[in-house]
């Protein structure tokens, strides 16, 4: 990897917070927290089929899903990273059903985490890239601790957001809403170095990312959209190819380098109880931050993923995510008579 000038994520959170005359450190400290633990989960994924981490354990969380061992993991890492540093008022987790407080003994800041611990767990055996997902909010109200409140905020409101994908290398892409940068692990130095400066998705890509398995459960405008993406025509330069990795994280990360769009529409077998799978708070929302920030767009199909008022933790949305020009032509298809999400 060659790269023009060498710049640590540390350097490049401090010289963001000189932007910011009034800023206390707080939220740099918060990030070199947050950036520990995830050196340390890309250390035990690295080497997760030499040791006993790989498989399942005996437990459930709270989406019904069995917990695997790098998802117990990787939940402790980033909590017992956080839970100290005077920077949080309180913390959420797809892993953990109510909202995570801050022990007693610490002192509570005015920043709330929620993330994805381990995205794309049912891939952890198969060697297949997986990744955390995490936002940050400013609390609105006043110490003490983190409250529901607190956390169930607009998307919009984000103050940063990022991800970090375990693959063939570790690289982590944030932004606290002045662009989008990504940096690269060198293990050898133990350092997050730029590799990705200022990453713009292009605005209309040539791929489409969808577990075409779910086919019979989609809505029949879905189901229009994909074939017409599909179908052979030069001005719009189409057929687009399908890459569909299974792991969120994953794709988002090729679609947001490259173009193209990633959608998860609900499951509409019963068409009056439509079922999405993603979750807003811990997923969609940090995903549609950087997104936005990169040049793209998110939505359900009918709503723009940050103008959504969670009114639930664990609350699940149907996600279309990528190039702008790719999600409103999906959202034409939404919009005809009929559409369900």
């Amino acid at each position: 990897m060659y790269m023009t000038k060498l710049v640590t994520l540390s350097r490049h959170i401090l010289e963001e917070q000189h932007s910011f005359p009034a800023a206390k450190g707080d939220f740099t400290n918060l990030m070199m927290d947050l950036t520990l633990a995830f050196k340390i989960i890309s250390r035990e994924v690295n080497k997760a089929g030499l040791v006993e981490i790989l498989g399942a354990t005996d437990e459930e969380n709270i989406q019904g899903e069995t917990v695997m061992k790098l998802d117990a993991f990787a939940q402790d890492r980033i909590f017992k990273a956080m839970d100290h540093g005077g920077n949080l008022c309180c913390m959420a987790s797809e892993e953990v059903e109510h909202i995570i407080p801050i022990p007693e003994r610490f002192e509570k800041g005015r920043y709330i985490l929620v993330f994805d611990p381990l995205d794309g767990s049912s891939n952890i055996d198969k060697n297949v890239s997986i990744g955390t997902i995490f936002g940050v909010f400013r609390r609105v109200t006043e110490g003490g601790d983190g409250t529901l409140e607190d956390v169930l905020q607009k998307g919009a409101r984000q103050v940063a957001a990022g991800y970090v994908v375990y693959g063939s290398s570790t690289i982590l892409v944030y932004s606290t809403g002045a662009g989008v940068h990504g940096f690269t692990l060198d293990p050898s130095v133990g350092e997050f170095l730029l590799s990705h400066p200022n990453i713009r998705i292009p605005e209309k890509g040539k791929t489409y990312s969808i577990n075409e398995g779910n086919y019979n459960t989609w809505d029949e405008n879905t189901k229009k959209y994909i074939q017409w993406v599909k179908e052979s025509d030069k001005e719009t330069q189409r057929p687009y190819g399908l890459r569909y990795i299974g792991s969120l994280v994953a794709d988002f990360h090729r679609n947001l380098l490259a173009g193209g769009i990633f959608l998860y529409p609900s499951n509409c077998k019963d068409p009056a109880h439509p079922k999405p799978k993603l979750r807003l708070v811990y997923e969609a929302n940090p995903l549609a931050f950087l997104v936005e920030q990169a040049g793209g767009k998110a939505s359900t199909g009918t709503e723009r993923i940050l103008d959504l008022q969670p009114t639930a933790l664990h609350q699940r949305v149907p996600l279309i995510i990528g190039s702008a020009y790719d999600v409103d032509k999906y959202c034409e298809f939404m919009s005809r008579a009929g559409a369900t999400v």
